[in-house]
């Protein structure tokens, strides 16, 4: 038995876990009322907005993966907006911009996730609308006491809210100071959003999908989208150093709708791991999967020794360069990448050294295509952000990396999901005053150069890397897990699936285990750095390890003891219905209930 902070849950009726105690409370309430899984995750995302806005916001992002009782397959749900139609490369070029900027209104996605969250309570749900935003409406009106996390973020920002963005100032710098830790903070015109897409399904009558449609269609085309039109069109300071306005127009909130969309899966040692498709970076964690089972040695499953450290470490960078030439919102060969002959080859790769090289494959015979920005970084280390910490870093000017959050829940009757929103951060983008948010900026994560699979071009989306992640056994949802961290999540999944699955730890274990993860790729976020054989890895880590991790020849970097690394996860055993969860303790934040 090894220590854990506080117990793995288990029950029958049900069990979520969050980043967030209010967002996690708050579902399991619904299910108490006898919602189901998709009720309670729907509660749990817009409370998100309200709670962690520093984390995600209504106009980021929502990739998810569901399974219900009637049709265990699992299933993407896609809330990742695409480009608007005014965002091409000339544009940004005429800008004299060789990045899209890390924050501003010109580095904003078309707004996914209140549209994608509306369409899960649609087709999956059970619960009226008016009561699953009940809960958010009622903390952003009548407040919430803020965790720590906020008030720091807004100090981060404080001059550029004070000088450049003074609608931002005007919402988190009440009497010229940020936000304390656990102050009652309300977002009055926040609440009027969500009120108003309350009322706007009442106004369509008593049916509870005409309801649901008519928010999404004020959301889309109603106030919500007039308001953004409006407020996008204003010049704004941005990572840049310059003002400039947005791109994300009304017309781009109308054509826009999430999505229902097949997974990309892998069949690994009997279980069935399901993650996004080629657009996000989920597929990375398959492709590392594949590529230890292809080295053949069981060592190589064990994220607390040297030996398994480093050859999941070397598994990852090579499915990371993979991320970076083939991966896109464009056509992939997804059948090469994820076969076991091609795992074998890239396998064969691997050696007794750490590699400091970026090595992309060749699946299909085709010759990879990195962008020059990463090829100028592989060959010289570039800049990065601080990837030391599993806390986000904001920059002052707005600039984020790792940003996100997460909610899993399980119900009595078998339906699971696993969810992952992000993006519009109360630093991303100047808040809009009509609707209590700002927008995204998602957009960082193209490429301003023609030809790549992540090359920006107006209906793409971003390749993010938000990257929710279910496991299913015999055809039955077992495990819905996932964290926040930007390019960290799949290596921190990794190794908690690594634990759990292959290592047997129960999934409080496998969370407070002492985690690591490489940063030798290129970062997805703003200003796109690069840190060869760089591995960060926190101070819990033994020293024997750590001086074995050296002779390798991995740089290893120390991190605070309990920093890397934020899953959330609930599993299910189908033969007996008991369900179980784990939390999070770093950050003092996430947390699990159920019964």
């Amino acid at each position: 038995m090894m220590f854990t902070t506080r117990p793995t849950l288990q029950g029958t009726f049900g069990m979520v876990s969050s980043t967030h105690w209010l967002a996690s409370q708050a579902a399991m309430g619904i299910l108490e009322r006898g919602g189901n899984a998709f009720d309670a995750a729907v509660t749990a995302g817009f409370v998100l907005h309200v709670v962690e806005p520093h984390l995600n916001g209504p106009a980021g992002e929502v990739p998810a993966i569901v399974a219900t009782a009637a049709d265990p397959a699992p299933k993407v749900l896609c809330g990742q907006g695409p480009a608007p139609a005014g965002a091409t490369i000339a544009h940004f070029r005429s800008l004299g911009m060789d990045l899209i900027p890390g924050a501003g209104p010109l580095a904003a996605a078309v707004p996914g996730a209140v549209d994608a969250w509306l369409l899960l309570l649609r087709d999956h749900g059970t619960f009226p609308l008016a009561e699953v935003l009940e809960p958010a409406i009622g903390y952003a009106g009548a407040g919430h006491p803020l965790v720590g996390r906020v008030g720091a973020t807004v100090a981060s920002v404080q001059d550029l809210f004070e000088e450049h963005w003074p609608t931002s100032a005007q919402l988190w710098l009440r009497g010229g100071r940020p936000p304390a830790a656990g102050e009652l903070f309300t977002n009055p015109a926040y609440a009027r959003t969500l009120r108003g897409l309350v009322d706007a399904g009442r106004a369509a009558g008593g049916d509870r999908e005409a309801q649901i449609e008519a928010a999404r269609r004020a959301w889309r085309e109603g106030f919500v989208a007039e308001a953004v039109d409006r407020f996008s069109r204003q010049p704004f300071q941005d990572s840049s150093g310059t003002p400039h306005a947005g791109l994300v127009t009304g017309a781009d909130m109308a054509a826009y709708s999430a999505t229902w969309e097949e997974p990309v899966t892998l069949d690994w040692n009997g279980w069935t791991v399901a993650k996004t498709g080629f657009w996000g970076q989920g597929p990375v964690l398959l492709e590392t999967l594949a590529v230890l089972d292809a080295l053949g040695d069981p060592a190589a499953y064990d994220p607390g020794t040297a030996a398994g450290i480093h050859a999941q470490a070397e598994a990852l960078k090579l499915a990371f360069a993979d991320r970076e030439a083939w991966y896109g919102d464009v056509p992939v060969p997804a059948k090469a990448l994820l076969s076991p002959e091609y795992a074998r080859e890239r396998a064969a790769l691997i050696g007794d050294r750490a590699s400091t090289r970026l090595r992309p494959g060749r699946p299909e015979g085709a010759d990879p295509r990195l962008p020059a920005h990463v090829r100028h970084g592989a060959e010289e280390r570039a800049g990065s952000t601080d990837p030391t910490t599993g806390e986000p870093t904001v920059r002052a000017d707005g600039v984020t990396r790792g940003d996100t959050c997460h909610v899993d829940v399980v119900d009595r009757w078998g339906n699971m999901i696993s969810a992952t929103p992000s993006g519009g951060w109360l630093q991303s983008s100047p808040t809009i005053p009509d609707l209590g948010f700002p927008l995204g900026s998602r957009l960082q994560m193209l490429w301003l150069e023609e030809g790549l699979a992540s090359s920006l071009a107006p209906g793409r989306r971003p390749r993010t890397t938000l990257s929710p992640t279910m496991v299913h056994r015999d055809g039955e949802p077992v495990m819905a897990c996932g964290t926040p961290g930007g390019d960290q999540q799949d290596q921190w999944q990794l190794v908690f699936l690594l634990r759990h699955l292959a290592g047997g730890q129960s999934l409080q274990e496998a969370i407070d285990a002492p985690m690591w993860h490489t940063a030798s790729l290129p970062a997805s976020f703003y200003p796109r750095g690069f840190e060869p054989g760089v591995l960060v890895v926190e101070d819990r880590v033994g020293e024997d390890v750590r001086a074995a991790l050296r002779s390798y020849g991995h740089e290893v970097r120390l991190a605070d003891p309990w920093s890397l690394g934020r899953l959330c996860a609930v599993t299910r055993d189908p033969a007996t219905g008991v369900l179980a969860a784990g939390a999070n303790p770093r950050g003092m934040q996430g947390y699990a209930c159920g019964r």
